[in-house]
């Protein structure tokens, strides 16, 4: 199936590494034009050269810096741009009583400003697509909090709650707004814990420990591509009636009905 996104422009943030770079390459197979943004700018070069690829460093707590990302980014592309894909983010491992008042100030920062300031940088140019689409990465933890990342819980709870106020404001504008939720992902943060673990375990049995320990029903953690796919198929033109929803990319870890 075409997915109608051949020559559109994407925004995706925090594309050097992970769900975000499987998603820049997801988009890339398709024929989109891609930009994107990350902090660090040896792990961005890694991602190679492209004819329609636009990178640049950005951390997307600051609103100029990211201001000036957006629309270089349109700029790159004939000043278009189809859709936004709000990726960058990390995962704080801490219980309550581990977790200092700049643990809180600094998690509720980085979830709120990295949805918030790339959506006003681009909203103009969003709003003059024929098939404009946001994209909020979240993840379960929004729908079910973990004691062990509570911080992060009650950020991303707060991020489902604003995409979904976002999805109606915007809807006049044409612009769609929808949330992938992830589970446990095999990403470069589970690769960090399990050498911070020091388990003695191979990195395959130790991944699978976790999947049951976690409740993951297919057994595994699941790969940044699977995730892209829900991403691209939401940002897709074909998708055009989604929005305000969300999609659960998480092997069955999710418990809830909602």
């Amino acid at each position: 199936m075409d997915l109608g996104l051949a020559d559109r422009t994407y925004v995706v943030t925090g594309g050097s590494s992970g769900v975000g770079l499987a998603t820049v390459r997801a988009l890339l197979d398709e024929g989109a034009n891609v930009a994107t943004c990350g902090r660090d700018a040896d792990r961005l070069a890694r991602i190679g050269e492209h004819d329609r690829l636009f990178t640049a460093t950005c951390d997307v707590r600051d609103a100029a810096a990211v201001r000036d990302f957006v629309e270089a980014s349109a700029e790159a592309f004939g000043g278009r741009l189809d859709g936004l894909v709000n990726n960058a983010g990390q995962s704080r491992m801490k219980r309550l009583d581990d977790t200092t008042e700049d643990d809180w100030r600094d998690e509720l920062e980085l979830k709120f400003a990295g949805v918030l300031n790339p959506l006003q940088a681009a909203r103009k140019h969003l709003g003059a697509s024929d098939a404009a689409s946001v994209v909020n990465v979240n993840a379960v933890l929004a729908k079910q909090p973990e004691p062990r990342l509570i911080t992060t819980s009650a950020a991303r709870a707060g991020i489902l709650n604003l995409s979904k106020s976002l999805a109606t404001e915007l809807a006049a504008d044409g612009i769609r707004v929808n949330s992938v939720c992830l589970g446990l992902v095999d990403t470069g943060q589970w690769t960090r814990r399990h050498a911070a673990a020091d388990s003695g375990l191979p990195y395959d049995d130790w991944q699978a420990e976790l999947a049951a320990d976690r409740g993951v029903a297919l057994g595994r953690l699941g790969r940044a591509e699977e995730v892209a796919y829900a991403i691209v198929a939401l940002l897709s033109p074909r998708a055009s009636y989604i929005t305000g929803t969300s999609i659960d990319v998480c092997g069955g870890v999710g418990r809830g009905i909602l």
